[in-house]
């Protein structure tokens, strides 16, 4: 069996029994106090562990936090690609050309002149699609632009043709762009 520290000084000549039975008593009377008293010590290193523990416990909160936001997210993002996927409209490589700008750069897409009749007159629009652009109904654009505006990257004005009796010019077709 080990022996005590205690006993072991005392083996050893670095303390006498008086110093040993001295500090005995003072740990017992220091005990006793504590027993019979209703206030209780508080201990350093307890009060450092529990300032470690809430201090952890702020760290976790925080890292939660930004782990949902990347988690909400992503599942944004999945929606937008669903709903992009679902209401994609038909492209025409050898359609008409239609020029746009992303990020001061200019852009083409092909389409057929239905929809690019669609896109100038606002009842299509244009999106980022994973790698490439896309063309979907305003009101789908209108959706995605609700969860993150980054994605719509052209969304014209819908414009409303008036049409009046009394127009001398109503039998002339007025084109919608210009090709030069």
């Amino acid at each position: 069996m080990a022996i005590s520290l205690q006993d072991q000084l005392l083996k050893s000549g670095l303390t006498n029994k008086s110093k040993v039975n001295k500090s005995k008593k003072e740990k017992y009377k220091q005990s006793k106090e504590q027993r019979n008293s209703k206030t209780v010590q508080t201990n350093e290193a307890t009060l450092l562990a529990q300032k470690a523990l809430v201090e952890k416990q702020k760290k976790d909160k925080a890292l939660n936090q930004q782990k949902k936001e990347i988690a909400d997210k992503k599942a944004i993002i999945a929606q937008i690609n669903q709903l992009i996927k679902l209401n994609i409209q038909a492209k025409d490589d050898d359609g008409t050309a239609y020029n746009f700008t992303d990020a001061n750069k200019v852009k083409r897409i092909y389409v057929s002149e239905q929809v690019l009749k669609g896109i100038t007159k606002g009842k299509l629009a244009i999106v980022r699609y994973i790698s490439s652009y896309e063309v979907v109904p305003t009101p789908v654009a209108e959706k995605i632009s609700q969860r993150d505006a980054s994605f719509v990257v052209l969304l014209n004005d819908a414009i409303e043709e008036e049409v009046t009796a009394n127009d001398p010019y109503a039998d002339f077709q007025i084109p919608d762009d210009l090709m030069w």
